[in-house]
């Protein structure tokens, strides 16, 4: 008798331990997904081709196994989407061209609520660098992995779409996941998706976007865009703690999926730890990223939705478009600006070879203070500076290097 009483207590406190865990945000479940996304077996998952079609089979199989209902066409996973690729460099609509076929992956946690939020990112990449869009000068052939961009963000949301799915708490929205293709040529699987939804977005409370997540610096500096698209963002956003040195951004509009569901004036959040070197080259790959730090973005992610979640339907705020969008130049300095900078300036992230910041004398590392007559206390700053100039004209440049100021010719 004291045997099976003993051996009862035993399996009731197992039992109740099994219970008692709470789900966490598992690293080594982002690095899984990561690896798989930006192997060369995927050969960079271009938009319609085979190896598009095997990430989005992997991310159906995760969403299944985390209990989650197809939320496609039919009654599947896959949200099919055609469009025509335009074979001019510089974009266009061609009439001429083959149409491409790709897939959204999408699913949802139904909670019976009646609003629903939104977790996206983008999953397809550049393939073997056929489309023009690779910063390689010698792009073709070579398989562009896309580690950071965006399979990061995918692991993400796979991650977000499993951690809601278990955590054993009926939230008060339910959830769409949506990885969508398309994007690195325009967007489009977002757009589709948003003009042939599956669900009512007239019903979406906001949506949250994570696009290159993978490279948190040394200062754990993230971009928090689409804070002005809703009156609550802010003030939710402070309120939780983070050692996360966050940069705030107002603007609905940007060069991701977010953007079409801002136009459908719909609230967005856009997650961003800012380009690199690496950005749209071969050499975005899976040893390169940061998955501690991709952990540390999806706790902040999973707590504010969870804030969020207890709130109202937000209310929808029109952002004006980011002063750079309206501006255009000729010229460029070959130089990588650190988007989550946050002090005056623009801090230089990387330095092009052979290119005009590299001929004067720029170092990454370097902060830009002028650029002509121009004073550079922001990105806006530095981007009307250069629609001063075309190419072959002289100017001074003026860099804080440490604590020394320097004072640079210049010729684009």
């Amino acid at each position: 008798m004291k045997h099976i009483f003993l051996s009862l207590v035993a399996a009731w406190f197992a039992v109740s331990g099994l219970f008692a865990q709470t789900t966490e945000i598992s690293e080594k479940n982002i690095k899984k997904h990561v690896t798989y996304l930006a192997s060369d077996k995927l050969k960079g998952r271009a938009t319609g081709s085979p190896e598009e079609k095997m990430a989005a089979n992997y991310i159906a199989k995760q969403f299944r196994k985390a209990g989650l209902a197809p939320k496609g066409d039919n009654n599947t996973y896959f949200h099919q989407f055609g469009f025509r690729k335009s074979k001019d460099p510089h974009g266009g609509i061609d009439e001429s061209a083959p149409q491409v076929y790709a897939r959204n992956v999408a699913a949802y946690l139904d909670n019976g609520a009646e609003y629903t939020i939104v977790i996206g990112a983008h999953y397809d990449h550049l393939g073997v660098g056929m489309d023009h869009n690779s910063l390689d000068a010698n792009p073709e052939g070579k398989i562009h992995n896309g580690a950071d961009d965006n399979a990061s963000g995918t692991a993400g949301v796979i991650e977000l779409a499993r951690y809601f799915a278990k955590n054993g708490v009926k939230e008060q929205h339910n959830f769409l996941f949506l990885c969508f293709s398309g994007e690195e040529l325009g967007l489009f699987g977002s757009k589709k998706y948003t003009e042939y939804p599956t669900i009512d977005l007239s019903k979406v409370s906001f949506m949250l976007n994570m696009d290159m997540i993978g490279r948190l610096n040394e200062e754990k500096r993230l971009v928090v865009g689409g804070v002005g698209t809703a009156p609550d963002f802010v003030p939710t956003l402070k309120s939780l703690p983070s050692d996360l040195g966050i940069k705030l951004d107002s603007a609905g509009v940007g060069p991701s999926d977010h953007t079409s569901f801002y136009l459908k004036n719909i609230p967005v959040l856009f997650f961003f730890t800012g380009q690199h070197m690496d950005y749209h080259k071969p050499t975005d790959d899976v040893e390169k990223v940061n998955f501690p730090g991709v952990r540390q973005i999806l706790e902040l992610a999973s707590a504010m939705i969870q804030r969020l979640d207890k709130q109202p339907k937000l209310k929808f705020q029109e952002t004006k478009a980011k002063e750079e969008n309206k501006v255009s130049f000729k010229v460029t300095l070959g130089i990588m600006p650190d988007y989550t900078w946050d002090k005056e300036g623009v801090h230089v992230d990387g330095v092009t070879d052979g290119k005009p910041a590299s001929k004067a004398g720029i170092q990454k590392g370097d902060v830009i203070l002028g650029l002509g007559d121009i004073q550079v206390k922001s990105i806006q700053d530095y981007m009307k500076g250069l629609s001063m100039f075309k190419k072959g004209d002289t100017t001074k440049v003026k860099v804080k290097r440490g604590t020394e100021e320097k004072t640079m010719d210049l010729t684009f």
